[in-house]
């Protein structure tokens, strides 16, 4: 083995139950030391401070504020864009830096206070934390929503991602009613996983029935207690060192996890464009990536966390590996993002901890992530034993987007669908993807009272429709 093999060495996680709570900086910094303490590293030897993006404030320099608490000088740094794979893209690139010989010691953390902005907020009071960024940046996405997606009022995932599952649903012939008992028994097993976990935010253990009884819809057919919860206090810290910094710390190799090899890959950015709404084509190119690089199969795995910020995400994922929704070594070590916590981007940095602290006692175990509206997916494989390699953190782009037509008046037929609801529970207006006669694709609204209520009775994909635009949006009838 090589001395410059990274290893990860040090990993801490922190919730915080009491709010207000600290600001992001504050989680950064107690997150951080603990996992150098752990680590045995002293904070002086970080050579590369990287920070998963926060949505709960944006502050002037983050990375040069938290290395100024710390004490350390690192000649990297980095800020990561807003992303669910952004943890593992930080990592990947750390790791590849060190085996490099470019670094020896990396911290990657982040850390969300949303739960306190909100308790701020329901207090009428203003967030007034440290250094803020004047002026403020804009939002750290790689690229904006589509034109159409914006004027249809298409941009929150509760929305993109239930217009799948729907398009899902019908692929596979399942009625409303089969999917969302079908979705409780995929999900409780993963509240029992998160109340084991001390740092899970949602503890408590649910039934499938439970789950599947939930009728406090936020985009249907999603309902609030099968969806990844954001408003969470958390934060998660890891330190990657060499083999040869290791050994001079005299880290036991107990305590080592290797990267034995991951992967990136992409479907279209436009939910609309993708050739099949409920199906993801990246997904399998990034797992096999990944298994081929670390020289491992899926079926080594001791342990997996697929990310599961909604239902649809977990089911592409074990469609396209064949993984079973019912695995006997479940696919999650944490509870999964609706239960553990889904801290904006963070999530796959407190799964990547967890998996970690697992694998002490040896084994491979795979962590997932994705990213945007199931746009982005990164696949890695940890493991208590060196080997693999690391590979390239270049995209692979796959299938051919399908074109979008921003403003259409005519027959479509509906391809996936949703209804939105308010934070009351009342539906406010049902979201649609079309197939248009051209092979096109279009985005509609209905506002119409009893349209809605019927779209949440009965299966709408396929159902042939008329459209009319206002020249801005358009508007579906049947």
């Amino acid at each position: 083995m090589s001395p410059l093999t990274p290893c990860l060495v040090g990993a801490a996680q922190l919730t915080i139950r009491e709010q207000p709570g600290p600001e992001p900086l504050d989680l950064w910094e107690s997150v951080s030391r603990r996992a150098a303490d752990e680590a045995r590293l002293p904070l002086d030897l970080l050579d590369s401070v990287q920070i998963v993006y926060s949505d709960s404030w944006q502050y002037d320099a983050p990375v040069d504020r938290l290395a100024d608490r710390l004490g350390a000088a690192p000649k990297h740094r980095a800020y990561s864009r807003v992303s669910g794979t952004a943890p593992q893209l930080l990592i990947g690139a750390a790791a590849e830096r060190i085996a490099g010989g470019e670094l020896e010691a990396a911290l990657v953390v982040g850390a969300e206070a949303l739960a306190t902005r909100r308790a701020y907020r329901q207090a009428g009071e203003s967030v007034r934390w440290s250094h803020p960024a004047d002026p403020k940046p804009p939002y750290g996405w790689e690229r904006p929503p589509h034109p159409a997606e914006l004027a249809h009022e298409l941009f929150f995932p509760v929305h993109t991602y239930a217009i799948m599952e729907t398009a899902r649903r019908a692929a596979r012939g399942m009625s409303i009613f089969q999917e969302m008992g079908d979705r409780g028994r995929l999900m409780s097993p993963m509240t029992e996983v998160a109340a084991a976990n001390p740092y899970a935010w949602r503890r408590t253990p649910r039934t499938p029935e439970e789950l599947a009884a939930d009728t406090r819809f936020v985009g249907w057919p999603y309902t609030k207690g099968t969806v990844a919860i954001m408003e969470v206090d958390q934060a998660a810290a890891v330190v990657l060192v060499s083999t040869r910094l290791a050994d001079r710390l005299g880290i036991p190799q107990s305590q080592r996890t290797y990267l034995r090899g991951w992967a990136y890959a992409e479907d279209t950015w436009e939910v609309a464009a993708r050739p099949e709404l409920g199906a993801s084509t990246a997904i399998a190119k990034a797992a096999e990536a990944a298994t081929q690089r670390a020289g491992l199969g899926l079926e080594d795995m001791h342990a997996l966390d697929v990310y599961s910020c909604f239902a649809i995400a977990i089911r592409q994922a074990c469609d396209a590996t064949g993984i079973d929704q019912n695995d006997p070594r479940g696919l999650t070590v944490t509870g999964g993002l609706p239960y553990a916590g889904g801290p904006a981007s963070n999530y796959v940095l407190h799964s990547t901890a967890t998996m970690a602290g697992l694998l002490r006692d040896g084994g491979h175990g795979l962590v997932t992530g994705v990213g945007m509206h199931l746009t982005k997916h990164t696949y890695a494989i940890w493991s208590s034993e060196p080997g693999g390699t690391l590979g390239s953190a270049a995209p692979v782009h796959v299938a051919e987007p399908v074109p979008i037509a921003d403003l259409y008046e005519g027959p479509a037929s509906v391809a996936g669908y949703t209804v939105a609801h308010s934070r009351d529970g009342e539906p406010e207006k049902a979201i649609l993807v079309l197939d248009l006669p051209d092979g096109r694709r279009a985005h509609a609204q209905v506002r119409q009272a009893d349209l809605i209520a019927d779209a949440e009775s009965r299966e709408l994909v396929g159902q042939q429709v008329t459209i009319t635009t206002n020249g801005t949006i358009n508007t579906a009838i049947w």
